[in-house]
């Protein structure tokens, strides 16, 4: 099911709720593989405990920042990349999610005003 075109007829609401779900999925799948990853390398690289990774990886995917100091060079390298990583991948996965609000809206809009 792709998005609908400027000479289509807006999508009937229960289809546009399957299509916020569907995204809204892929972009939970995004959020859960980025968590694992940033879970992972920071219980391999920082050696901290699985619950503290966690904790890392879910404040840095967020932008709130580090919880726990890397000490190892390795630990600050991967933290170093992750943080990369998390910033371009919080601002994807909004878009992602987003993307099918904006597009209903604006196509709502460009419907009534060629309507006129």
């Amino acid at each position: 099911m792709t998005l609908e075109s400027r000479k289509q007829k807006v999508t009937p609401f229960p289809n546009f709720l399957i299509r916020l779900a569907r995204y809204g999925l892929f972009a939970f799948g995004l959020i859960v593989i980025s968590v694992l990853i940033g879970t992972m390398g920071y219980h391999h690289y920082g050696v901290i405990s699985w619950l503290d990774s966690f904790h890392m990886a879910c404040m840095i995917l967020t932008g709130m920042g580090p919880v726990v100091e890397m000490s190892s060079p390795s630990a600050k390298i991967f933290s170093s990349f992750y943080a990369l990583y998390s910033g371009v991948a919080f601002l994807s996965i909004t878009a992602v999610f987003f993307a099918p609000i904006i597009h209903r809206l604006l196509h709502i809009l460009h419907v009534e005003e060629s309507e006129k």
